[in-house]
């Protein structure tokens, strides 16, 4: 049945006066779903005169109100201002990769990596694998034991790709939710100290001292968070290397894409971040997870430059939604209980509130990013160390 007031609404609107106008505002926002909304006016002035030369208020508007399109990265938020930047991302990467917006055709040339850097185990989780086509038990044992609370920790079900139970674990109460909240948090800080240890290990392996590698080679870098199901994130990154005049020159003979893999596996089993002691919770030491996963990046491989520029731009347009978190920032005096939330994520976020109240953690404002389940960094990122 038709909602009567909407129709009203839509009869009075094609009515209007300034419908054209109207329309014309609703195009400009590219089909987005939450529009900004501006009221006020602008002046320009000549600055010697004082002179006021032109005018714009939004009183001549429809409504009082200009529209402009948000502008979001999240699709969950906006699907239509999403996929703008998610294509914009991939014209980005892929002109990095094959040159073009001002980035030379010689540049596929450059020894060039894709990189994935994981977060380390904090308790066993439910999966899904395949073998063959085939879907194996998710965690099947003849020996499994049962842990401290009572739970078997073994699981037989083969389950499928949208089990709401992927990524959470086998026993909540013995899976490290602090260990979690907090790797996201400090790994922003985890991603800078890789960037300076793979600069020092190119150097080193170019027998260079770091201010003779400026000269020399410049290290360039594309990046994409991506949450795994279990709440913490991982990140992607497109690691090439150029000479000193960026990705308009050759970097030197020595720097192969051979010896940049070397770099970073020594760099990502080399830097730590620590944790400051709080309360109850011990200092911890933070490290990359074991799976480390190098690949070059070839025009005609198995990995192209298409792939790779397809998959960072698709995650750029995620946050922690596979997760089953809520999209917005939580008041710490929500009651948790009231959201339609899954076990595991609210159990993360319960986590980030209780270490966001301590005084030791403050600086991680693991309040205020409980809906990221403690991330705070940056999505995305491109950046060039010389």
């Amino acid at each position: 049945m038709p909602n009567t007031y909407a129709v009203a609404g839509m009869i009075t609107r094609l009515h209007d006066p300034q419908y054209e106008r109207w329309a014309s505002q609703i195009r400009r926002t590219g089909g987005c779903r939450q529009p900004i909304h501006l009221r006020g006016h602008v002046f320009h002035l000549d600055p010697a005169t004082g002179q006021r030369l032109h005018s714009y208020s939004t009183a001549t508007e429809p409504d009082g109100i200009l529209r402009l399109p948000c502008k979001t990265r999240r699709a969950s938020r906006c699907p239509a201002c999403a996929e703008t930047y998610r294509a914009d991302t991939y014209q980005l990467i892929r002109a990095g990769l094959v040159g073009g917006k001002g980035v030379p055709d010689s540049v596929t040339a450059h020894p060039c990596l894709f990189v994935t850097l994981t977060a380390p185990s904090f308790g066993t989780v439910h999966t899904r694998q395949e073998k063959n086509g085939t879907v194996l038990p998710c965690h099947a044992r003849r020996d499994a034991v049962a842990c401290p609370h009572g739970r078997v920790m073994s699981c037989t079900a083969r389950h499928g790709a949208d089990e709401g139970c992927l990524g959470e674990p086998l026993c909540p109460d013995c899976y490290d939710y602090a260990g979690s909240v907090l790797f996201n948090a400090m790994s922003p800080e985890l991603w800078r100290r890789f960037t300076e240890a793979l600069r020092r290990r190119v150097a080193k392996l170019g027998g260079l001292t770091l201010r003779e590698l400026r000269d020399q080679v410049t290290i360039s870098f594309a990046k994409v968070a991506e949450y795994q199901r279990r709440g913490v994130v991982h990140f992607h990154a497109v690691i090439r290397l150029d000479g000193l005049d960026g990705p308009a020159s050759a970097p030197p003979a020595w720097a192969t894409a051979d010896m940049l893999a070397d770099a970073v596996r020594h760099a990502a089993s080399a830097v730590a971040v620590t944790t400051p002691a709080a309360a109850d919770e011990s200092a911890r030491v933070l490290r990359w997870g074991t799976q480390l996963d190098t690949r070059e990046i070839a025009m005609d491989g198995d990995l192209t430059e298409q792939a790779v520029a397809a998959y960072i731009a698709k995650y750029a347009t995620k946050a922690a939604e596979c997760v089953g978190t809520l999209d917005r920032r939580i008041n710490p005096l929500d009651d948790l209980t009231a959201f339609d939330l899954r076990d595991h994520p609210r159990r993360l976020i319960a986590e980030c509130m209780r270490l966001g109240a301590l005084d030791e953690l403050a600086d991680l404002r693991l309040i205020q990013w409980a809906h990221m389940l403690g991330f705070r960094g940056h999505f995305s990122g491109l950046a060039r160390f010389s």
